[in-house]
């Protein structure tokens, strides 16, 4: 491939790809550039790529992958039609380049746990990789299949979506073997219109699968599901006529789930029993790939949750749950019901602002609202605009520093329970330092 043709022709994804074999780290941030690394200048709303791809250059990129003539200005800058259609054509190419086997997993609840306990389970006999953090759009799947190396034999692959079709047109880039839906659930209500459309968006995984012959793992145990597929599932991977959910015994969640499986407990380090159900996937999805029981066993026992992802944290004599990564109404329902199982007294709940509920916030901040007065939790401080405008008995305020004056007048004294659950933009975390 000569300069001149890197200079004046778009690139096709083949002669990109013989360039990322030699140059396998793909950057997006000229923050972030690494030596000999290949920078795509992406496109948002508020920023251009390609302004940037010189800059990228200076830092140790090898190549900058443009799509504006304007800012090519030698052979290391190479020019395509659009910058982000060949990023997602070079990961659907090197995925079929590779022969890992691909693992997807998409749901309203539980993605990126299921995601790292299966990850956790699989690499105990296989060379895997999984999605980093949650880079599950439609950049992050990319992304997660140019990690994959040609010694990869599992990649498990999370897809996220809060619209219709999302879902499939990631299929068509990763193009998955097997497939996995956590639950549906009230997320994104705002993008996908209903509940409904909720379950259509992310069955597309489950439509892609079986158009194309692939395997399915269905948790056996979810109506919904059954509803919808029930005429396939003798197709799945696991399901009433092999590995069934019920096989796997819950033990308890007091705090931390615990299950039986063929006479062998398993004590996980995953808070409430929501997340008995993404312990099961990985147990069964383990057992499908021939990994051995005492395998598997370590895979779940030795996954401790990050990321204000259901972590138990000791600060100042409280015990605090933090699940302040993301929220929707199903997960928030889900968090107080088993907060309110945990044994103790002083338990205190601090809840944020659920968000891209659309239409329907104000309801399902307010049946929040009607729960919690069902349950025995008896100290509720709500935060967030959404949560500002229910009726209630409990404290509630618009903004955060309006929690802060509070507390620091009102201190908490007394050594209690708490769980701090809210949406990712609410960044509850914070709570954390002024307790």
């Amino acid at each position: 491939m000569s300069g001149l043709f890197l200079y004046f022709c778009f690139m096709a994804v083949e002669e990109l790809h013989a360039l990322f074999l030699e140059h396998q780290i793909i950057s997006t941030d000229t923050r972030k550039i690494t030596k000999n690394c290949i920078f795509f200048a992406l496109k948002g709303e508020s920023f251009n790529g390609n302004k940037f791809a010189k800059e990228a250059l200076k830092a140790g990129a090898s190549f900058a992958v443009i799509d504006e003539e304007e800012f090519k200005f030698s052979e290391r800058t190479i020019l395509v039609a659009n910058v982000l259609e060949m990023l997602q054509n070079l990961a659907a190419y090197h995925r079929n380049y590779c022969k890992a086997q691909i693992i997807a997993l998409t749901g309203s609840n539980g993605k990126t746990t299921t995601k790292e306990l299966i990850n956790s389970v699989l690499s105990k006999k296989y060379k895997t990789i999984a999605t980093h953090g949650n880079l599950n759009n439609h950049i992050g799947v990319p992304l997660t299949l140019l990690s994959i190396k040609k010694d990869t034999e599992i990649a498990i692959v999370e897809m996220g979506a809060n619209h219709k079709k999302e879902i499939e047109f990631l299929c068509k880039i990763a193009q998955p073997d097997f497939g996995y839906i956590t639950n549906f659930g009230k997320a994104h209500l705002e993008g996908f219109g209903s509940e409904e459309g909720v379950i259509q968006g992310k069955s597309e995984l489950y439509e892609y699968l079986l158009a194309n012959n692939k395997a399915i793992f269905l948790n056996a145990d979810d109506s919904i599901q059954l509803e919808k597929l029930g005429a396939y599932i003798n197709k799945f991977g696991f399901s009433t006529d092999n590995h069934r959910y019920s096989l796997i015994e819950f033990l308890s969640a007091n705090p931390f789930v615990c299950l039986n499986f063929e006479k062998e407990t398993i004590n996980s380090q995953l808070i409430g029993s929501y997340n008995f159900t993404n312990c099961a996937a990985a147990v069964l999805i383990g057992k499908y790939f021939n990994v051995a029981l005492k395998h598997i066993k370590e895979g779940i026992e030795n996954y401790k949750p990050k990321n204000n992802r259901s972590q138990l944290i000791t600060k100042n004599g409280h015990e605090i749950i933090l699940d302040a990564y993301n929220a929707n109404p199903t997960s928030m329902k889900a968090a107080l019901e088993n907060f309110e199982s945990i044994k103790g007294k002083n338990k205190i709940a601090f809840l944020g602002d659920m968000f891209e509920l659309g239409k329907t916030a104000h309801e399902e901040h307010q049946t929040i609202a009607n729960i919690i007065d069902t349950l025995n939790i008896y100290t509720v401080y709500f935060l967030g605009e959404n949560f500002n405008k229910i009726e209630t008995k409990h404290e509630k305020f618009a903004s955060f520093q309006d929690l802060v004056t509070h507390l620091e007048s009102n201190p908490i004294k007394d050594k209690s329970i708490m769980l701090i659950k809210g949406s990712r933009g609410m960044a509850l975390e914070r709570i954390l330092d002024i307790l």
